[in-house]
């Protein structure tokens, strides 16, 4: 029995050809549609969300040109993510609430490297300015 994470279909329209993947932290759970049975305290690691190739231009537009971002409108159910009671029920023991604190402060200061960089850094794609810009909004105050 596998538990961590898998390919999962465009969050947006439920398309299992996807050709994007942005990782944001588990605090951005609660921004998406049909979150509220997930507790998303007890997310293990980042939360996976797929695009298809034209919700990804739609995605990319709202980001890069509009300032948007499109969480509301992805459904948490086609998410990847592991939840602490997997790995319980797999491993039979019981580990303690994840503290979510230290990777939160590594995507923050990621995203904020990313997106000083884009434009000036070649290494930085679109799709890494896009991803970074989603992450810093999910973690605002």
């Amino acid at each position: 029995m596998y538990t961590g994470k898998t390919e999962q279909p465009c969050c947006l329209c439920d398309d299992p050809e996807t050709v994007a993947r942005v990782d944001v932290p588990p605090r951005a759970v609660p921004m998406m549609k049909h979150s509220g049975p997930i507790a998303w305290r007890d997310i293990v690691g980042e939360v996976s969300i797929h695009f298809c190739e034209s919700d990804w231009e739609l995605v990319r537009d709202l980001v890069v040109e509009m300032d948007m971002n499109p969480l509301s409108r992805c459904n948490v159910a086609r998410a990847s993510f592991s939840i602490r009671e997997d790995f319980e029920a797999f491993t039979s023991r019981t580990r303690e609430e994840p503290d979510q604190t230290e990777l939160e402060s590594r995507l923050r200061a990621d995203a904020r490297e990313t997106v000083a960089n884009y434009g000036d850094d070649p290494m930085v794609e679109e799709r890494d300015y896009v991803e970074a810009s989603i992450v810093l909004d999910a973690l605002s105050p």
